[in-house]
């Protein structure tokens, strides 16, 4: 039978080209320990003063919970389709064309990525202050968010192999904080059921927007917040070339991560509100974390340093296993000429696109001196949301012109999970832009400045076609 499989081009026949060592249970680690990093120990805060009840929050991180599922079941098709790598950027690209598969990779290496990535690494010094007992000035803090990105990045140039042990590692011990924290809140403390019967719109809410307060809007920001916190769950499609037997590992991965991940967040912010009443957490400083306050509580506050180093190596984790998969994406860009060569070059050595991950790490650091937490990761979410919609529409696209591809895995509940999923996409970025305009609007923005440096790369060039995606081979 003949169809379309992928091209993975190189510049020549001996060229060093990345290695094929994630198996399951490295894949769902590196996934896991990528999404488990900062929102799950932050986001309750913001979440509450969303939308009031800890009934309500709980309700948001389920229903994000089950949009990431959804997005698991389409993606799985997608990504053994098309196991390359730069994830979605691939699927972009074969079906509507080069332009908007550049501004998705744009979007991906220097906005997601880069302030993505800047985001774990303030959030990393954040515990780390809680750990010196609030000790470090603004101009501290700054600087030693810039070692610890670069740090990371040049633990990065190590091999896929010796990266995913590390984060299989980091993964058991960010589980075992989970449920420790868990633990402690629902056995050693005078917390009650009755804190689900009580309101947390009378806390301060430090920093969270009045259009983003209760009703619609507000479900819909505590979503886009939850979200954050499942952000990641999709990540090993970034990594897929380098994905032991992609038919079978793929699908695997992006279910059982998910389902983790769900069972673990709402086990964990149930503990919150049963450990704290909402007012009480509406009204912690945006600078500390929920989980530290829940700690002082129950435990005391002795064991708020060692969840401060508990916090620090799961925000770690993440800000670790995110430059790695990041990094695949302008080295995708890179080897399809829409960004210099130089950052296509894979280590003869450890096999990794070397320039590629110093390329993300310098645009993270700039990220990381320009804005706050909260800013950050919204600006990030709304990003996202705009180019997942396109993503997820793909498959629509490449069934219709390429139906005689031979699939591993086909979506289940197509078309009619997809058509859901899309809408419900469309709904949140809508959301987004009513109830935080001004930051999505500046991600718009940044997006939009990929286009004069797309022109730049594509110029002479004929528009992009699938066959420049896709050759024809057999299977």
């Amino acid at each position: 039978m003949r169809g379309y499989t992928l091209a993975i081009p190189s510049n020549s026949n001996d060229a060093p080209r990345l290695l094929k060592g994630i198996g399951l249970i490295m894949a769902v680690a590196l996934t896991v320990t990528n999404a488990i990093g900062t929102g799950v120990f932050l986001k309750a805060r913001v979440m509450i003063c969303n939308v009031g009840t800890p009934e309500m929050v709980l309700l948001a991180y389920v229903v994000a919970g089950l949009f990431m599922l959804a997005g698991a079941l389409i993606y799985a098709e997608l990504s053994t389709l098309m196991p390359r790598s730069g994830g979605a950027y691939n699927y972009i690209g074969a079906a509507y064309g080069r332009v908007w598969a550049f501004l998705y990779g744009w979007m991906e290496t220097f906005i997601d990525g880069a302030g993505g990535i800047a985001a774990l690494a303030i959030v990393f010094v954040i515990f780390f202050n809680d750990l010196l007992g609030d000790t470090l000035s603004s101009g501290v803090s700054a600087a030693l968010t810039v070692a610890t990105l670069v740090f990371v990045t040049v633990l990065n140039l190590a091999s896929i192999r010796s990266n995913g042990s590390l984060a299989t590692v980091v993964t058991v011990l960010k589980v075992a904080l989970l449920v420790a924290i868990a633990g402690c809140a629902f056995f050693f403390g005078d917390g009650s059921w009755a804190n689900y019967a009580l309101s947390g719109a009378d806390g301060s809410c430090e920093g969270v927007p009045m259009g983003a307060r209760m009703g619609i809007a507000g479900f819909g920001a505590a979503i886009i917040a939850a979200l954050w916190s499942y952000s990641g769950a999709m990540v090993i499609i970034t990594v897929a070339e380098e994905v032991r037997n992609p038919a079978r590992t793929l699908p695997r991965t992006l279910f059982i991560s998910v389902l983790v991940l769900i069972g673990l967040y709402v086990t964990i912010n149930a503990a919150y509100f049963y450990a704290l009443s909402p007012e009480t957490v509406a009204s912690i400083p945006e600078s500390s974390s929920v989980a530290g306050v829940v700690i002082a509580r129950v435990v005391g506050a002795g064991a708020t340093t060692l969840l401060a180093a508990g916090l620090m190596l799961s925000t770690w984790g993440a800000l670790h296993s995110t430059v790695l998969t990041m990094a695949r994406v302008p080295f995708a860009m890179a080897r399809d000429g829409l960004l210099p060569s130089v950052f296509a070059r894979v280590s003869r050595k450890s096999h990794v696109p070397v320039n590629a991950v110093l390329l993300l790490g310098v645009f993270a650091i700039a990220f990381a001196l320009s804005g706050t937490f909260d800013m950050l990761t919204d600006m990030v979410v709304f990003a996202i949301l705009v180019f997942e919609t396109l993503a997820v529409a793909a498959i629509f696209v490449l069934r219709k012109r390429i139906p005689a591809t031979p699939r591993t895995y086909r979506a289940w509940g197509y078309p009619f999970l997809p058509v859901v999923y899309l809408l419900a996409t469309v709904a949140l970025t809508l959301n987004t832009l009513w109830a935080l305009p001004g930051r999505s609007l500046v991600g718009l923005g940044l997006i939009a400045l990929g286009l004069p440096v797309y022109a730049y790369y594509a110029r002479g060039r004929p528009p992009s076609k699938l066959e420049d995606w896709l050759e024809d081979d057999e299977t």
